[in-house]
């Protein structure tokens, strides 16, 4: 498709650090100080294509947009208000979201109901739960941009899991879960302020999958979430993963191929006791763990499949910004 001007406020590093690679001309605002979802390229050492620029927040309405993408709440019914020209807020438009609905899975309604919004899932778990109302939807799923040399090995005896904020989110990150695990087997975390529960503290992503590519297997304790990335970043490198049965995780892991899941915790610390055991076993399904990655979440099909999601917000057209919703109760 034709290079387009896209306009976004970045959410999640790992995930926008994929999304990039999408060539077109990103333009991410930036306040002083860095604020949540002003912080641009991300700061000294960012890997982010020269096509990424960043853009003084008071400057956004100057700049010829074709597209913008919206990934919370607040951008669009407060940032874009502020920030945005009038014509800039009638841009064809996507909504990305990224997360579970909360705080009723089955019966919130997304705070986006528009007809000329394109609303983008990253699971189909997501999109099937969601009450999307009137608009649009579309799911890409994952995919990941890290460095090709990392490469799974293993040996450490141990299991790793790579949660950011682990205490905070508390049974949502499946925190009890880590720790009755941590009881039993040897498993570290790292992560935003994993020391917090005895982790290893934040490893900076150019560094992360050669440092867990060390360990024997990934842990996913997450209670509800999205599918998590740093299992698909694990399984891309060549790692067997173990977890929780949740969610969109059940159709990425099939028990004995290329890791194990379960809601049945003893199961798991079996699972995870066998892996630490059976080197081999791990490095088999680990192989199988990379090769489902590269198919399902390889770069070439998430570009083609965001390209495609574009090309059907341009369709839309855009047109005034939606209002507001009323909270629900």
């Amino acid at each position: 498709m034709r290079r387009l001007r896209i306009l976004t406020w970045p959410v999640h590093g790992s995930y926008f650090n994929a999304l990039a690679r999408l060539e077109h001309d990103w333009y991410v605002p930036v306040k002083p100080g860095y604020p949540e979802s002003y912080g641009g390229r991300g700061g000294p050492g960012s890997d982010l294509p020269d096509y990424v620029r960043e853009v003084p927040a008071d400057e956004v309405r100057h700049v010829p947009l074709d597209l913008v993408l919206y990934q919370a709440p607040r951008h669009m019914f407060e940032d874009a208000p502020q920030i945005l020209s009038e014509a800039q807020r009638s841009l064809p438009r996507v909504y990305l979201e990224h997360n579970v609905p909360r705080p009723h899975p089955t019966d919130t309604r997304h705070p986006v109901d528009d007809p000329r919004t394109l609303l983008v899932h990253v699971t189909h778990y997501n999109e099937l739960m969601w009450d999307s109302g009137r608009t649009p939807t579309v799911v890409v799923e994952h995919g990941v941009a890290i460095d090709p040399s990392a490469r799974y090995s293993g040996e450490l005896r141990r299991g790793i899991s790579v949660v950011n904020e682990m205490k905070r989110r508390n049974r949502i990150a499946g925190l009890d879960v880590f720790l009755r695990a941590r009881e039993r087997v040897p498993l570290d975390t790292c992560g935003i302020k994993s020391e917090e529960v005895g982790g290893l503290g934040d490893i900076k992503y150019p560094r992360l999958h050669g440092f867990i590519a060390r360990y024997r297997f990934l842990f996913s304790h997450m209670r509800y979430t999205s599918l998590p990335l740093a299992v698909v970043e694990a399984m891309t490198i060549g790692m067997p993963v173990v977890a929780l049965a949740t969610t969109e995780l059940p159709t990425v892991i099939a028990n004995g191929e290329n890791g194990y899941v379960s809601c049945d915790l003893e199961e798991l610390v079996e699972r995870m006791c066998f892996l630490l055991d059976e080197h081999c076993e791990a490095r088999r399904m680990g192989e199988n763990a990379k090769a489902l990655a590269l198919e399902r979440f390889g770069l070439e099909r998430f570009v083609r499949d965001w390209n495609r999601a574009f090309e059907m917000a341009l369709d839309l057209g855009g047109g005034e910004l939606p209002e507001q919703p009323i909270p629900q109760e």
